[in-house]
């Protein structure tokens, strides 16, 4: 194991709702090595987006609370830090990239400001020198005629180079730690691949740690050397990549790896209807007994609807939050 980068104990995170309080992630703990890539996977809803909000104080107060827990980067404890030191932290020594880029992006500013500004605010550089460094980041991202698009607005770029500049934006500082939320959701099959394929190699040339938030189980088995899986709020199992594909220990990691499609998926010329998990992720002011997947497993018993299982080691690395692999 490397010197640890990040570190995430019992981290739990409410939010106040029309339906009462409701707790999107519940007691979640990992850690990351420092040059790891680490893969967080689950539906729309399981609480892998609020938990790396957490990470750099992005959760909206109100209606969003940390209401317990730590988180240590590279030994510090952000939660204790004052809301200035965080926002110094933020860009420099952790940094996000997001889902949807022209949600991030500011409409009324130029590319060339927007990457330039980390730079200015974080590593003291003139208008000039962030300018010129900017410029080398575009380049450095793979956007064809950089200096050019320096002076383009965000409406004006794909939305492929969009995000090759919110990467730039990111790691323009250099940061220990990326988080990448969804980074290829919106595009289209060889742009993903292309921007997968960039990360990858600045993260290699910066030896930086890399959070890969999605709900694509393809992406990570491309990207990660671990996967944590959550689902409502909840680590229920992680392994080791090659592990976890090829033995995974909990009905619903099972379930979205049935869930995926393959190549040759057909019979006769027939597409094969794709696996899916019946029901949704139960909304985060549920109140479940039991096991929070129950009512979705096709492995329930009465044990599962009564009791709430702990995560345990199974194997190794390995660890599941099930009954199934108690008894």
């Amino acid at each position: 194991m490397g010197t640890k980068l990040l570190e995430i104990e019992d981290l739990v995170v409410e939010f106040a709702t029309p339906g009462g309080q409701g707790r999107a992630v519940d007691q979640v703990s990992f850690s990351m090595d420092e040059g790891e890539i680490l893969g967080l996977v689950g539906e729309s809803g399981s609480g892998k987006s609020v938990t790396a909000l957490s990470i750099l104080d992005l959760i909206p107060v109100p209606p969003g609370r940390i209401q317990c827990g730590r988180i240590r980067l590279a030994g510090t404890d952000l939660l204790s830090l004052e809301k200035d030191r965080i926002r110094r932290i933020r860009g420099r020594q952790a940094a996000m990239i997001f889902q949807e880029p022209m949600t991030s992006l500011n409409p009324v500013l130029t590319i060339g400001r927007q990457v330039a500004e980390p730079l200015m605010v974080h590593g003291g550089l003139t208008k000039r020198a962030a300018w010129s460094k900017a410029c080398d980041w575009l380049e450095r991202v793979k956007i064809p005629a950089a200096e050019k698009r320096m002076r383009d607005y965000p409406h004006q770029l794909s939305g492929g180079m969009r995000q090759r500049v919110m990467i730039a934006m990111a790691l323009v500082c250099r940061p220990k730690l990326l988080i990448a939320d969804e980074p290829t959701t919106a595009l289209d099959v060889t742009t993903q691949s292309q921007i997968l394929a960039l990360m990858l190699e600045l993260k290699e040339a910066l030896n930086m740690s890399v959070l890969m938030i999605t709900h694509n189980l393809g992406v990570v088995s491309q990207m990660a050397s671990r996967v944590i899986v959550m689902y409502a709020g909840q680590v229920v199992e992680r392994a080791d990549t090659t592990e976890l594909f090829h033995r995974p220990r909990h009905p619903y990691t099972d379930g979205l790896l049935k869930s995926m499609p393959r190549l040759g998926s057909s019979t006769r010329g027939h597409k094969k209807r794709l696996i899916e998990i019946p029901g949704t992720v139960p909304t985060i002011t549920t109140q479940v007994k039991g096991c929070k997947f129950a009512p979705r497993c096709p492995h329930q018993f009465e044990r599962c609807l009564q009791e709430q299982p702990e995560l345990e080691p199974i194997a190794g690395h390995h660890q599941v939050r099930c009954w199934l692999k108690k008894v």
